[in-house]
């Protein structure tokens, strides 16, 4: 198997807002970077396509190393919450309904084809690869602002 590392970060201007997502994929040092955005979602939502955007975009199976600055996603992963939400038919021990659940289901399902530890790193700290994320996500945000002013 291949050892990828995954850098990701999402952003959004309010939130709920225009949202924005920016992953950097690196492979020996090799990189490419992906982003997207979406006109009225929220961070979470970005930060969860971010690393689900990145793992779509590898070919086959790999050994993964997602490095994220969110702790809602590594916790989520990390802490088992999103099988044990699915399990509970997306409720949560409080049995309120766990948010995102389409998105959640999307993670799991990249996550069952690759092997993936998370890594969570504190965002906004210097992290070059965080902050070009960081700095992809707002990009696309900006885009859909721009874009809804021109209308």
């Amino acid at each position: 198997m291949k050892d990828v590392t995954i850098y990701t970060d999402g952003a959004c201007s309010g939130n709920p807002g225009a949202g924005g997502w920016g992953v950097i994929l690196d492979y020996k040092g090799s990189r490419k970077e992906l982003s997207g955005g979406a006109p009225a979602t929220t961070n979470n939502r970005m930060e969860l396509m971010a690393v689900i955007e990145g793992l779509r975009a590898l070919k086959e199976p790999c050994r993964v190393t997602v490095v994220t600055d969110s702790q809602y996603v590594a916790n989520g992963i990390t802490l088992g919450w999103a099988k044990a939400w699915k399990a509970n038919g997306w409720r949560k021990k409080d049995k309120k309904p766990a948010l995102n659940p389409d998105l959640w289901d999307a993670l799991l399902q990249q996550i069952d084809r690759h092997e993936v530890t998370i890594r969570w790193i504190r965002g906004h700290d210097g992290h070059p690869e965080n902050e070009r994320c960081d700095a992809l996500a707002v990009g696309e945000w900006k885009k859909i602002l721009a874009a809804e002013a021109n209308k």
